[in-house]
């Protein structure tokens, strides 16, 4: 093993985290590492909404170029921000085992506002289409104002600003410590394909780094993901539509919940539905084709419209 393995990671707090935690487990298995922190378009670009910015995998793409060009090994991401299709020669090494799937509102200590039914201006940030339509649909007299950057600085905006809150992934703020006092768990929100799960992308040629991240992979991670994704490639989602979806696997069996909303929140497609887990292989899939043939179809198309505007 006297082959050193470089990790490329974004700069990010919580990306160099998640890239520590893959290094430390390919220590504890014998490995060298070396991490290597690059900026990304989407780290860089805060003043557009993710939506305009028009490039697929924008916090993953720099990463895929430098790997691409031998400049690192392998490359640690949250999946919920990976493109369902790799670019050629990239795959898929390892899915870690996932954290908690779930949104949560940060509030400054009063919730007084989550009864306000249209009398006072309310505003909540995120970047998320997915989270703004889903608060909408839930609260539709709420403004949604976006909301970017990495968790430190949406922290601090949110300081910053008189908003009454700010959505965050649970998974990303627990795991550098930053999860503060005043928040509620979303519960009632579906959550983006993949969240909470950290993935490992290596080059398809080498197989001393596949070899040694496939000791890293969490089985029933990688199905539900697997499910989930499909289930948002098939809608022809990525980061341009109003998507949510969750698997979670018990007793051989997958529940699989998705959503897909209009860009206002006013409408919502869901489908809940189960499945033995032996036949995950096209459940994304066919949960996918029942949104699309139940309005879905027309719904994404309104969607595309929309954000070329």
């Amino acid at each position: 093993m006297s082959r050193i393995i470089t990790i490329g990671t974004r700069d990010s707090e919580l990306a160099l985290w998640q890239a520590h935690t893959v290094q430390q487990k390919l220590h504890d298995l014998g490995y060298q590492t070396e991490i290597v922190a690059v900026k990304s378009t989407g780290d860089i670009i805060l003043d557009k909404p993710l939506y305009e910015l028009g490039i697929t995998g924008i916090f993953t793409k720099t990463l895929d170029i430098a790997m691409l060009k031998g400049e690192i090994d392998i490359a640690v991401h949250s999946m919920k921000d990976v493109p369902t299709a790799l670019p050629t020669g990239i795959v898929q090494a390892a899915v870690l085992e996932r954290a908690s799937t779930l949104d949560i509102l940060v509030h400054k200590g009063d919730l007084s506002f989550l009864e306000n039914t249209g009398t006072i201006p309310i505003t909540i940030a995120t970047g998320s289409l997915r989270r703004k339509a889903q608060w909408l649909n839930k609260f539709p007299s709420h403004q949604v104002e976006d909301l970017r950057g990495n968790v430190n600085t949406r922290l601090q905006k949110l300081k910053d600003n008189s908003w009454s809150g700010a959505i965050f992934a649970a998974a990303g703020l627990e795991r550098i410590n930053l999860k503060p006092e005043s928040f509620i768990n979303l519960d009632w929100m579906t959550p983006a394909p993949a969240q909470g799960a950290m993935v490992v992308v290596a080059m398809e040629q080498d197989e001393f780094t596949r070899n040694a991240l496939q000791q890293l992979n969490h089985r029933e991670t990688e199905i539900c993901t697997f499910v989930e994704r499909q289930f948002l490639k098939t809608l022809e989602g990525g980061c341009t539509a109003p998507i949510g979806a969750l698997a979670r696997i018990e007793n051989d069996t997958i529940s699989f919940s998705g959503v897909l909303l209009s860009l206002d929140g006013r409408k919502e497609i869901v489908i809940d539905k189960q499945i033995n887990s032996s036949l995950f292989q096209n459940f994304g899939e066919l949960c996918a084709k029942y949104i699309l043939e139940n309005g879905g179809s027309e719904l994404m198309q309104s969607i595309k419209i929309a954000l070329k505007q």
